[in-house]
């Protein structure tokens, strides 16, 4: 692949990363006591234009 698609990708995933990490730390610190629980996490990627759909699950623990 091209070094600009290389980029553009890299510069994508971390802003879903750094974006999906202020979501879930606030969602945290409003949703009451959290400690001892664990979530199940889903994250959906989709791309307009090609025939993409990318499932993410896994598990965050309250602190």
């Amino acid at each position: 692949m091209s070094e600009d698609f290389n980029m553009s990708m890299r510069k994508f995933l971390k802003q879903v990363g750094v974006t999906s990490q202020q979501a879930i730390e606030e969602a945290m610190r409003n949703g009451g006591d959290t400690t001892g629980k664990t979530f199940e996490a889903k994250m959906v990627l989709t791309v307009d234009g090609i025939d993409l759909e990318h499932v993410v699950t896994g598990k965050i623990e309250g602190a």
